[in-house]
């Protein structure tokens, strides 16, 4: 079955950085939209970023675009959110989902989420 493992969450201080790659398998990794989505402690789950198997178009939220960057290791099965100048704002558990063909409105399959901590 499809798995979904997230990495590379943890604290770090307002204006730092962090990676976080999600590693998928049991799957075809190249027909996959794979997505970042967030959700902090009382809110609900929002959409951070996502990327498109065929050319590796991403889109971002407003709120992360410029800072954030997604990208693709087709040969590792791995995509990964750089986050930048990260914002006490942006903390909250993320978590990597994925969509497979036929492509539906909602993710399918989603990992189990890594904590993301921007404190002073």
């Amino acid at each position: 079955q499809v798995q979904l493992v997230e990495s590379g969450g943890g604290l770090v201080q307002p204006g730092g950085s962090l990676r976080l790659s999600c590693t998928a398998s049991g799957v075809t990794f190249s027909t996959l939209i794979m997505g970042w989505f967030r959700q902090a402690p009382g809110k609900e789950r929002e959409f951070v970023a996502r990327i498109m198997p065929t050319d590796g178009d991403t889109l971002y939220r407003d709120s992360v675009n410029g800072r954030f960057t997604m990208s693709r290791d087709v040969a590792k099965n791995t995509v990964s959110l750089q986050m930048n100048n990260l914002r006490p704002e942006d903390t909250a558990v993320y978590f990597c989902a994925a969509k497979t063909p036929p492509y539906s409105a909602e993710y399918k399959y989603w990992g189990q989420g890594t904590q993301v901590t921007v404190s002073s």
